[in-house]
């Protein structure tokens, strides 16, 4: 990690800090396995007063922040980011920044840097349309747990199942935070698109147009469905259709409903229809799917 920096204070009561040797990078690299999204370096800083770092000419491993108490700032591309307890912001690799510790306030952070082929996409998918924003997640000990179990692992060994081990769960970690609105919709569900998808969920057994369901959200029929391909990369029918078949795939193989009921109770006419849009959606048609999976 050549980079050029400004202030640095280290050495905070308890910190913990590992920054991988190049020889052990190089056989990361050299394995298939988890060459695609590798740590380089790890720590964490209680109540790290005095922290201040800066590189003029960036990273060269993309960096998460994870704030989990007190306060402090990035700035990046000429825009200000302030971290509090409980969020996390991802710095982009080659890019200058600065980020500090408030003085009044001094942050708590787990940092680590990460590389590999996949490491662009991962960062990019913390992005909100295209632009950096600082991210909210609420407090989990899980969280920590994983960090320390990666922290041991690479105080104890750099043997070959040991990177691999401690790369899967530094994967697993990074994407717990990135996609945590994904993985809990229940805490985040109050976007219109959302809250349409309930309201989808909720209604399977009706025939609910594209009209019906931008005006139940009250928004123009436009705006809901430009805002809903958006999120969703389909439209609202074909979407709700989706549900429909996945909800109907738990008929085929815990009931004994034929074809017609399962059809009735999803708000669907056609039978005919009901098979080709299983079929489209799942590879087989409702009656191979029942024989196949219906112990």
């Amino acid at each position: 990690m050549t980079e050029e920096k400004k202030k640095i204070k280290e050495g905070f009561l308890g910190q913990k800090m590992i920054v991988l040797t190049p020889n052990i990078r190089k056989s990361i690299k050299n394995n298939p396995l988890i060459n695609s999204f590798y740590l380089t370096a790890i720590g964490y800083y209680p109540h790290a007063l005095g922290h201040d770092r800066e590189r003029k000419t960036g990273s060269a491993e993309f960096i998460l922040l994870y704030c989990i108490d007190g306060e402090g700032t990035v700035e990046l591309d000429d825009k200000v980011y302030v971290l509090r307890a409980n969020t996390f912001f991802i710095i982009p690799k080659n890019v200058p920044h600065r980020y500090f510790s408030s003085l009044k306030n001094p942050w708590s952070i787990y940092w680590m840097h990460f590389s590999g082929v996949n490491s662009r996409m991962i960062y990019e998918r913390s992005l909100v349309e295209g632009q950096h924003e600082v991210h909210s997640i609420p407090f989990e000990q899980d969280r920590i747990d994983i960090f320390n179990q990666i922290y041991t692992m690479l105080e104890e060994s750099f043997g070959t199942k040991e990177m691999e081990i401690m790369n899967f769960r530094l994967l697993y970690l990074v994407t717990s935070l990135i996609y945590y609105k994904e993985i809990n919709p229940s805490v985040y569900n109050k976007d219109a698109v959302s809250s349409s998808i309930i309201f989808m969920k909720d209604h399977l057994d009706k025939k609910l147009t594209v009209n019906q369901l931008a005006d139940q959200q009250k928004i123009s029929l436009s705006h809901y469905l430009r805002i809903f391909k958006q999120k969703t990369g389909i439209s609202p029918i074909a979407y709700y259709n989706q549900l429909k078949i996945q909800h109907s795939c738990q008929y085929l193989y815990f009931t004994d409903k034929s074809i017609k009921e399962i059809c009735s109770v999803l708000g669907i006419d056609d039978q005919y229809y009901f098979s080709r849009l299983f079929s489209k959606l799942i590879g087989t048609s409702p009656s191979e799917y029942r024989k196949k999976h219906k112990k």
